[in-house]
């Protein structure tokens, strides 16, 4: 297939082993104590600290077209549930939606954020969830690096992550509290220090010129696009919509939250 002078094809080559590296730090915070409470959820650490792949799981990862720098491609799902496992024994990328009644949650995607002749460097995002004993534990997503060595097809850096964040990932337990004649849902929502799946180093990026690229932010930003479609509302502040309401003579249209609208923490 011809591609464009500012498209390229992205592969890997072979089938060689890449050793994955997974961590997940214990929970040290969740805001109704949960992770005191709940054996399941003070217990949970990563599943295999260490195992090989083939370097054929990471195709999955890559677009099956010639692509450009921020265009973003759907990842396909085999693999990552796959890796997921090194992490907890059952990860599941449904996001039981029925619970929410938010389609636009589910979902793999990845964004070629930079390029030249030897290196690219593509990101992505997907949103899952572990089945604990009694209950569920949501990351706020899995943010991700890919960098590929293109003249020797291989792989340089693997990284799948929970970000930071003041409250990283929710929780749903099914309990029987004091007090309570049958088991019940309840959930709260806590910080997790790392959890992570790694391979390889990407000191690489540190002094490496590309051809084309753009931000990290503007990868980011492609990429919550394709999970959330209140992200392409013009939010304003409270004060600038008072003010633009005064002058175009409109009410003011208000949303009261008590989470975010960019991730599945809360």
């Amino acid at each position: 297939m011809k591609t464009l002078p500012n498209e390229i094809t992205i592969n890997l080559a072979g089938d060689a082993d890449v050793s994955v590296k997974a961590f997940i730090a214990p929970i040290e915070h969740t805001a109704g104590n949960f992770h005191r409470e709940w054996d399941a959820l003070a217990n949970l650490r990563a599943a295999e600290p260490e195992k090989q792949y083939s370097t054929s799981v990471f195709r999955d990862f890559l677009p099956t077209e010639a692509v450009s720098v921020g265009d973003c491609w759907q990842i396909q799902q085999d693999s990552v549930q796959k890796l997921l496992k090194q992490l907890h024994p059952n990860p599941s990328l449904e996001m039981r939606v029925e619970m929410y009644g938010i389609e636009e949650a589910k979902g793999l995607w990845a964004c070629l954020r930079a390029y030249n002749n030897q290196f690219v460097h593509i990101v992505f995002r997907i949103h899952a969830e572990f089945a604990l004993t009694d209950g569920w534990f949501t990351p706020s997503q899995f943010a991700g690096h890919l960098i590929i060595d293109r003249t020797q097809e291989t792989i340089v850096f693997f990284q799948m992550y929970l970000p930071a964040g003041t409250l990283n990932f929710d929780v749903h337990w099914e309990t029987t509290l004091e007090g309570w004649d049958a088991p019940r849902w309840i959930t709260d929502c806590g910080y997790c220090s790392q959890m992570e799946l790694r391979a390889g180093t990407q000191d690489v990026l540190q002094n490496t010129e590309f051809t084309d690229t753009i931000t990290q932010e503007e990868a980011e930003r492609s990429l919550i696009l394709r999970f959330y479609e209140s992200q392409r509302i013009n939010w304003v502040s409270l004060e600038e919509a008072s003010e633009m309401a005064q002058a175009q003579q409109k009410p003011v249209h208000v949303i009261s939250l008590d989470g975010p609208l960019t991730d599945e923490a809360c």
